[in-house]
């Protein structure tokens, strides 16, 4: 590898292993010289190991923090910058591509001919354009539809590696036992979960060459259930991709959601119900500008509130959805709605009770309302966001997450879920969109 060109991967423990794995690692034109990290704390440090990393890194590859870029372009006279994560602005992957030009490297990014996986087996893809716009309701929805239609759904999900990379490379999920046996992290147990629950086999990991020849073997369809708002990694036969009125113009403004906007076959409005028509309108004017060629499904996410009449009144402290909240932007979500909806007295602002590393997520994301991220990115995470509930002077806990906290965690005070499932809403609709397809 003495002629090999010097690279480094800027990630996230996800898209930047696939790059790797699909594009560089048996490819002696390339010496990857290490990986970046940022978003999900504690995922640097670490080493990508040779037993993923292959016959050219006998040594595996090591993962710094991103800060540390610029110094390490110059000390491994690195040639090449490959941006590969997600729900960033356009801006901000342009001021990274600044940061790389100047320090001397060119600035890269792969898309989905190079990286795209081609199945042996039918693939539909859901993405979005954002983090937190409803594809897990949306991915649990078209296999419920396929398996009416008699179909074996496996689910491969958008990689969430934040432990040991070389056991992690290729996870089956086909009960609880397995989310206990594999360590899952909270954000894990969001996706897996729900899934597991209709009976639905999940497949997720490191190495997604080895997952898909795994779910081939037992799936009559494949569908893909994306992370934030990242491309498929395997080429869809039919891709859905979800748009958020609640935030018009982001559609257009993020990377790489626009790129799923742009190969769509199906767009989903969602969460019409609470969104003005205003942006509503907004929004379907974007899509029409860059594609129009695509099926517009109109759709909206109501909730479904367990003991919704003890809402009322009450002083209750709301957890949502992590990445929906944080990295996703938005300052709130579904629990807030329905506490509000339903009565409630007022909202607790959990920052004077947040303990540990929730302390840090508020000072990280100022944009957040009075609601509580359910952050669980590690063991002392959860044992934090534990803390930070029962230490609150709420009268009742607001669930909003897609698992029930209680499951793992002991709550010191009263509580209730929100769930929330896609409806569309008038004509086409989903069944049929897929019994064409």
């Amino acid at each position: 590898m003495d002629q090999s060109i010097n690279v480094i991967i800027m990630g996230a423990a996800g898209r930047d292993f696939h790059n790797f794995n699909i594009y560089y690692r048996d490819n002696p034109r390339y010496r990857v010289t290490a990986f970046t990290a940022t978003q999900i704390p504690n995922i640097d440090g670490r080493v990508y190991p040779p037993e993923l990393a292959g016959a050219l890194y006998p040594s595996g590859i090591p993962i710094y923090p991103e800060s540390e870029l610029v110094s390490l372009i110059k000390k491994n006279n690195v040639k090449e910058v490959v941006f590969s994560y997600s729900d960033v602005t356009h801006n901000y992957v342009m001021s990274k591509a600044s940061e790389v030009l100047a320090a001397g490297a060119d600035f890269r990014l792969l898309g989905p001919a190079s990286t795209m996986l081609k199945s042996s087996k039918p693939v539909i893809a859901v993405t979005a354009v954002r983090t937190g716009v409803g594809k897990s309701q949306t991915t649990r929805r078209v296999c419920d539809i396929l398996r009416e239609r008699g179909k074996k759904v496996v689910v491969v999900r958008h990689p969430m590696p934040y432990g040991d990379l070389a056991a992690q490379a290729c996870q089956r999920y086909g009960s609880y036992e397995d989310l206990e046996r594999h360590k899952c992290t909270i954000e894990e147990r969001e996706e897996y979960e729900p899934h597991l629950d209709r009976g639905v086999v999940v497949y997720a990991g490191v190495d997604y060459g080895k997952i898909l020849a795994e779910a081939e073997k037992e799936a009559d369809v494949i569908v893909w259930d994306g992370g934030n708002n990242d491309f498929s990694f395997y080429k869809a036969d039919l891709y859905i991709t979800l748009v958020d009125p609640h935030r018009p113009g982001h559609e257009l403004r993020y990377h790489p959601g626009e790129t799923n906007l742009r190969l769509a076959d199906v767009i989903v409005i969602n969460k019409e119900e609470t969104a003005s028509l205003d942006d509503i309108g907004t929004v379907m004017e974007n899509i029409r500008r860059v594609n129009d060629r695509a099926v517009i499904i109109e759709a909206a996410s109501p909730l479904f509130i367990e003991g919704k009449e003890n809402l009322k009144g009450k002083r209750v402290l709301v957890v949502e959805d992590g990445p929906t909240v944080t990295h996703g932007e938005m300052g709130y979500g579904a629990g807030v709605i329905a506490a509000k909806k339903y009565g409630a007295a007022g909202l607790v602002d959990p920052r004077p009770f947040a303990a540990g590393s929730i302390r840090e997520v508020y000072q990280k994301y100022t944009h957040i309302d009075a609601c509580l991220p359910a952050m669980g990115y590690g063991e002392q995470q959860v044992r934090d966001l534990e803390k930070t509930i029962n230490a609150s002077d709420a009268d009742l806990i607001v669930i909003a997450t897609p698992i029930d906290l209680r499951r793992i965690m002991r709550l010191e005070k009263p509580a209730l879920r929100v769930r929330y499932e896609l409806q569309e809403l008038g004509k086409p609709i989903l069944p049929e969109l897929l019994a064409r397809f």
